[in-house]
Formats: C-alpha cells, sequence, structure tokens
C-alpha cells in the first residue's frame, strides 16, 4: 500500500435530492428525517458511510486490503475470525485483544482503515478510532415532506384478485440540498490505523460518484454537486475546522418561492483560507 497520509484535511459537501427520500425514518414510517425545530432535512452519518461503503465494495471488489467490514449479510463475529485464522491462535471471548489483530483488520478492511471500528465481541479484535469522520448533513432549507399514494395493477393474494389492483406509500421530497461537513485525522492515520493516500483518492472518488451506482426508486434523483477540500501543510493543521466550513456559503436565489433544482442556489467558496492551508474543489 502507499504511504500513510501525513496532512489533515477538512471537507464539505453539497449533495442533493429531486423527488426521493435520501435518508428515511423508521421511528416516522419511513418519512425523511427533518429536524422537528426547524423543519430542515437531515441524512445521519451512517447513511452516508453506508454508500462510501457500497461504492468502494464495487469499484475495488475482490482487491486485497479493501474488503469490507459491515455490508449486506456480514457476520461480524465471522469477520473477526479472519484475523484469528489468519494469526494462527483460539478466538478470545472476554481478554483484551490482540494488537496484530486489531493490525489485521486495519490492513484488510477499507472502512475500519477509514471509519474504525469497535470489535469487542464475542470474537474480540479489539477496538480502533478511524481518522475520517462525517457529520449529519443538514438541508440548506426547509423541507417540505410528501407521502404520495401510488398504485399496482396487480394484487399479492388471490382473495384480493375482484379489487384489480393494490395502493401503496412513497415518502419524498420534491427537492432538498443537503450539506455534509467531513474531518480527516492524520495523526489518527498515523497512530492508530494506517488510512492511507491511496484510500484518501478513493474516499474522494466515492463521495463524487457513489450516487451514482445507488439510483432507486425510493431515493429519486440523488447528485453530488460540490466537494470543496481544505488541505493542512501537516499534520496537526494550521487553524480551526469552522473557521474553513464558514468560507463556504450557500445562497439561495429563488426568492419567496421554494427550491427546486440546484440552479436556486449560489455556491460561493471564499479563496482566503488562512497562511498553510490549500484549497482544492473535487467537484
Amino acid at each position: 500500500m502507499s504511504e500513510i497520509i501525513k496532512n489533515r484535511y477538512e471537507f464539505v459537501l453539497l449533495f442533493d435530492v429531486e423527488n426521493g427520500n435520501p435518508n428515511g425514518d423508521p421511528d416516522m414510517g419511513n418519512m425523511p428525517r427533518i429536524d422537528p425545530q426547524t423543519g430542515n432535512g437531515i441524512v445521519t452519518d451512517v447513511c452516508l458511510k453506508r454508500k462510501i461503503r457500497d461504492y468502494v465494495d464495487l469499484v475495488r471488489d475482490g482487491v486485497p486490503g479493501y474488503d469490507i467490514y459491515v455490508k449486506t449479510g456480514a457476520v461480524l463475529n465471522d469477520q473477526h475470525r479472519k484475523a484469528y485464522d489468519y494469526l494462527g491462535i483460539e478466538p478470545s471471548k472476554n481478554k483484551p485483544g490482540d494488537s496484530r489483530l486489531t493490525e489485521f483488520m486495519c490492513e484488510n478492511f477499507f472502512d475500519i482503515r477509514t471509519f474504525g471500528a469497535v470489535m469487542t465481541t464475542e470474537v474480540n479484535c479489539g477496538q480502533v478510532r478511524g481518522p475520517v469522520q462525517i457529520n449529519f448533513a443538514r438541508s440548506m432549507d426547509p423541507v417540505f415532506q410528501q407521502e404520495v399514494t401510488v398504485t399496482r395493477c396487480a394484487v399479492t393474494n388471490e382473495k384480493d384478485a375482484e379489487k384489480g389492483q393494490t395502493m401503496g406509500k412513497k415518502q419524498m421530497v420534491p427537492y432538498a440540498l443537503y450539506r455534509a461537513e467531513g474531518y480527516i485525522s492524520a495523526h489518527l492515520a498515523q497512530k492508530t490505523t494506517g488510512f492511507n493516500e491511496d484510500d484518501l483518492e478513493l474516499l474522494w472518488d466515492s463521495l463524487v460518484n457513489m450516487f451514482e451506482h445507488d439510483h432507486s426508486a425510493a431515493r429519486g434523483k440523488m447528485s453530488a454537486r460540490k466537494l470543496i477540500v481544505f488541505k493542512h501543510r501537516n499534520e496537526l493543521g494550521c487553524c480551526q475546522s469552522h473557521v474553513l466550513f464558514d468560507g463556504v456559503k450557500v445562497e439561495r436565489l429563488s426568492g419567496d418561492l421554494p427550491p427546486r433544482s440546484f440552479g436556486d442556489y449560489r455556491v460561493t467558496v471564499s479563496d482566503d483560507v488562512p497562511d498553510g492551508v490549500e484549497l482544492i474543489e473535487k467537484l
């Protein structure tokens, strides 16, 4: 693998949804998640990490070092046993995990190397804090939640054949532009997981393209619109992250009309960044 990263990064990702549900809330009948006080839409960090994992699993399937730890159908204890089998030792239930086990998991699983993992289950591989962290995404404006009735010209059971059709519901927002902010710690990469330059480029690629292979009837049209990256010249960074985030402004242009496209917004990025910080626009 390539060299472990030596620079701290922050990034801002802008993405939007049109006639879809970017992140349903199972406690609210799968309606799009919102901040109940403001009405702004929310997409959780877990949702975004899921899309990153799925993209990496797609483009690096079978490539050593890029397996995915948390994926559909995975049994985590079975994932842990791979480390024990490789080292030729018996699984540990209550004892602290051997550091060699944690190192194996970091070397072989991209999402552990990136986001970290708690692996202190019955088959103990320890725990590790990942260098990449992502905040909840929040929409730039309040969203209008809709539950749309749809029909199907078929029935499930013979007893319903006389009905000729069945009814269903789809949860959606007409349009919303979301902003997510993230952090990449070179210190944690070097100290804990070994997150490297190749991993970093794959992460940028994932953030740009993760929606392109995740289309579905429920999610509607989702697109990454802007990816702004701030690269510090050293491991610990040259300024506070909020100073950089504040330089990315999103202004609504639609006036009193609700926004319905990315063209209803203007995005400006201040090039007046502190000394020691490089501004990079990936998208």
